[in-house]
Protein backbone atom coordinates (compact mmCIF):
# COMPACT_ATOMS: atom_id res chain seq x y z
CA UNK A 1 0.00 0.00 0.00
CA UNK A 2 1.30 3.43 -0.93
CA UNK A 3 1.85 6.14 1.65
CA UNK A 4 0.83 9.80 1.41
CA UNK A 5 3.44 12.00 -0.26
CA UNK A 6 4.03 15.71 0.11
CA UNK A 7 4.64 17.39 -3.24
CA UNK A 8 5.42 20.96 -4.23
CA UNK A 9 3.21 22.79 -6.75
CA UNK A 10 5.09 23.93 -9.83
CA UNK A 11 2.88 27.03 -10.19
CA UNK A 12 2.49 28.49 -6.70
CA UNK A 13 5.20 26.61 -4.78
CA UNK A 14 2.80 25.46 -2.06
CA UNK A 15 3.11 21.97 -0.62
CA UNK A 16 0.17 19.61 -1.06
CA UNK A 17 -0.55 15.99 -0.15
CA UNK A 18 -0.68 13.32 -2.86
CA UNK A 19 -2.69 10.80 -0.86
CA UNK A 20 -2.29 7.03 -1.01
CA UNK A 21 -5.79 6.70 -2.49
CA UNK A 22 -4.94 9.26 -5.19
CA UNK A 23 -1.75 7.35 -5.97
CA UNK A 24 -3.75 4.12 -6.29
CA UNK A 25 -6.21 5.91 -8.59
CA UNK A 26 -3.36 7.23 -10.76
CA UNK A 27 -1.83 3.74 -10.98
CA UNK A 28 -5.21 2.20 -11.84
CA UNK A 29 -5.64 4.70 -14.70
CA UNK A 30 -2.11 4.02 -15.96
CA UNK A 31 -0.79 7.50 -15.12
CA UNK A 32 2.96 7.38 -14.57
CA UNK A 33 3.58 11.01 -13.53
CA UNK A 34 2.73 12.51 -10.17
CA UNK A 35 0.62 15.68 -10.24
CA UNK A 36 2.73 18.80 -10.61
CA UNK A 37 0.08 21.26 -9.42
CA UNK A 38 -1.85 21.61 -6.17
CA UNK A 39 -5.64 21.13 -6.35
CA UNK A 40 -6.25 24.91 -6.39
CA UNK A 41 -3.82 25.50 -9.28
CA UNK A 42 -5.23 22.49 -11.18
CA UNK A 43 -8.76 23.91 -10.83
CA UNK A 44 -7.58 27.37 -11.92
CA UNK A 45 -5.80 25.89 -14.95
CA UNK A 46 -8.88 23.90 -15.96
CA UNK A 47 -11.00 27.03 -15.70
CA UNK A 48 -8.45 28.96 -17.79
CA UNK A 49 -8.38 26.22 -20.46
CA UNK A 50 -12.17 26.41 -20.71
CA UNK A 51 -11.94 30.07 -21.56
CA UNK A 52 -13.79 30.99 -18.39
CA UNK A 53 -16.85 28.90 -19.23
CA UNK A 54 -18.10 26.21 -16.87
CA UNK A 55 -19.35 23.80 -19.52
CA UNK A 56 -18.15 20.38 -20.62
CA UNK A 57 -15.84 19.33 -23.40
CA UNK A 58 -17.47 21.44 -26.07
CA UNK A 59 -16.71 24.63 -24.17
CA UNK A 60 -13.10 24.35 -25.33
CA UNK A 61 -14.24 25.29 -28.83
CA UNK A 62 -15.24 28.67 -30.17
CA UNK A 63 -18.82 29.35 -31.08
CA UNK A 64 -19.38 28.33 -34.72
CA UNK A 65 -20.33 30.92 -37.27
CA UNK A 66 -23.76 30.02 -38.63
CA UNK A 67 -25.05 30.91 -42.11
CA UNK A 68 -28.66 31.54 -43.08
CA UNK A 69 -29.90 29.38 -45.96
CA UNK A 70 -33.10 28.23 -47.61
CA UNK A 71 -33.64 24.46 -47.63
CA UNK A 72 -33.44 23.08 -51.18
CA UNK A 73 -36.20 20.53 -50.46
CA UNK A 74 -38.90 22.29 -48.41
CA UNK A 75 -37.96 25.97 -48.75
CA UNK A 76 -37.83 26.74 -45.04
CA UNK A 77 -35.25 29.10 -43.57
CA UNK A 78 -32.52 27.41 -41.50
CA UNK A 79 -28.91 27.84 -40.45
CA UNK A 80 -25.86 25.71 -41.22
CA UNK A 81 -22.33 25.75 -39.71
CA UNK A 82 -20.59 26.11 -43.08
CA UNK A 83 -20.56 28.63 -45.91
CA UNK A 84 -22.80 27.11 -48.58
CA UNK A 85 -21.67 27.07 -52.19
CA UNK A 86 -24.06 27.59 -55.07
CA UNK A 87 -23.18 24.29 -56.75
CA UNK A 88 -24.62 21.99 -54.02
CA UNK A 89 -28.06 21.87 -52.40
CA UNK A 90 -28.37 22.65 -48.71
CA UNK A 91 -31.06 21.04 -46.57
CA UNK A 92 -32.67 21.76 -43.22
CA UNK A 93 -32.11 19.18 -40.48
CA UNK A 94 -35.31 17.23 -41.24
CA UNK A 95 -34.81 17.11 -45.00
CA UNK A 96 -31.14 16.22 -44.57
CA UNK A 97 -32.13 13.26 -42.38
CA UNK A 98 -34.67 12.13 -44.98
CA UNK A 99 -32.06 12.41 -47.76
CA UNK A 100 -29.61 10.26 -45.79
CA UNK A 101 -32.25 7.64 -44.98
CA UNK A 102 -33.03 7.21 -48.69
CA UNK A 103 -29.40 6.32 -49.41
CA UNK A 104 -29.39 3.22 -47.19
Amino acid sequence: MAEDKTLTCRDCGAEFVFSASEQDFFAEKGFTNEPGRCPDCRAARKQQNRGGFGGGRSSNFQQREMHDVTCAACGCQTQVPFRPSSDRPVYCRDCFSQQNNRRY
